[in-house]
């Protein structure tokens, strides 16, 4: 082990072989003490990627990891547009050639503050000012885009056989989240959108109500997917999973009249403008699209003056009032598709509102009861 001064730069350089393996590059460090620390601390980190490395039989470099995990996996996932994007902003972060035995805890921990940094993106052109405006991401954001991807990196290379002796502590990096809310829409609501409803939207946002599908699953539901005869739709949900919602007589009156808008796509809208640019010619029918549909929901929402209330929430509408009609957990986490029936709790407080009703019930029977004694007496 040696480190040097090279004229071209004026930090000492440092260049060392462990295993038949070559690290070098710069400390710095203007003074000799301290890059000779560095080099001995570099030697260190050069031990545990080759240990690591060993085990693993291939490449540890956080790019090289990330290309494998998409080919194995990330890229069958619900949503892998976002996570190749989550996954570049991290190579982007630690650079390419940053091996996994590299980051730490304080890494990761930095790695999250410097995330939580970032301004939710929204679309359209927008001055400096405009952009500093907007508000910071939200802790789940943080969680969900940037610590959690950073974890998957790192179980994908432990199956692979890889041994980290310095693994960050996920669980101190999750930021706090909120409980999510549940949030129902309330009659005079409900009367509103459907005032304020264009026609050709009519059958979509009917069947997000009566289905409590996410805003994903509906725009992308297909033909293929609905069996009027066994009067089910079969399809993947979120996370790959195998989703399967009855077909009843009220999904059927939605479904059944849109065969034949669309050779491939179940909810369609008519075009109310003509666009070459995007070869939209007016008053034709074109499959309703994930920003489209969202786009829709907010002039519908905003017509209509009902406010607080998020296009996800009528996934809380449809949860809330299943359980209350059935009473059954069970039967509400198979229907939202919940993997974990905690989520399906949150649901829980419409069991409080019964059980508050029969507490009073009994009160008043009791009460009842006392007055008749009374008076026989």
């Amino acid at each position: 082990m040696s480190v040097y001064r090279d004229k071209r730069s004026p930090y000492y350089q440092f260049d060392f072989q462990h295993a038949g393996q070559r690290f070098h590059g710069s400390t710095k460090c203007t003074t000799r003490r301290d890059a000779e620390r560095f080099e001995v601390a570099e030697l260190e980190k050069a031990k545990a990627l080759v240990k690591a490395t060993r085990r693993a039989k291939t490449s540890l470099l956080i790019d090289d990891v990330a290309d494998r995990l998409w080919n194995d996996s990330a890229q069958y996932d619900s949503e892998p547009k976002a996570t190749e994007t989550n996954l570049a902003r991290l190579i982007g972060y630690f650079g390419q050639s940053k091996p996994l035995t590299d980051i730490d805890h304080k890494a990761a921990k930095d790695m999250v503050a410097w995330r939580r940094g970032h301004r939710v993106s929204r679309r359209g052109k927008r001055t400096k000012e405009e952009e500093q405006a907007l508000p910071l991401v939200s802790n789940a954001t943080v969680n969900r885009s940037a610590t959690k991807v950073l974890q998957r990196l790192f179980t994908f290379a432990k199956d692979e056989g890889a041994a980290f002796d310095n693994e960050p502590k996920w669980d101190e990096l999750l930021l706090p989240e909120p409980e999510e809310r549940v949030r129902e829409l309330k009659t005079e609501e409900a009367g509103a959108l459907d005032s304020s409803m264009r026609d050709d939207y009519g059958p979509f946002f009917d069947f997000v109500r009566a289905s409590g599908m996410r805003l994903k699953e509906c725009v992308t539901l297909r033909w293929t997917e609905v069996d009027f005869c066994a009067k089910q739709i079969v399809r993947l949900g979120k996370g790959g999973r195998r989703v399967v919602f009855p077909i009843t007589p009220a999904v059927r009156e939605i479904l059944f009249p849109l065969q034949g808008q669309h050779p491939e796509f179940c909810f369609t809208y008519l075009a109310v403008y003509g666009n070459r640019r995007m070869g939209l010619v007016r008053g034709r029918r074109y499959r309703i699209t994930y920003n489209g549909a969202k786009s829709a929901w907010q002039t519908l929402r905003r017509r209509a003056k009902v406010d607080d209330f998020r296009f996800h929430d009528f996934r809380h509408d449809f949860g809330s009032k299943l359980l209350r009609d059935s009473g059954n957990l069970k039967l509400v986490q198979k229907a939202l598709n919940h993997r974990d029936i905690k989520s399906t709790l949150r649901y829980a407080h419409v069991l409080d509102e019964d059980v508050a009703v029969a507490v009073e019930r009994l009160a008043k029977s009791r009460n009842k009861s006392r007055n008749r004694i009374r008076k026989a007496s």
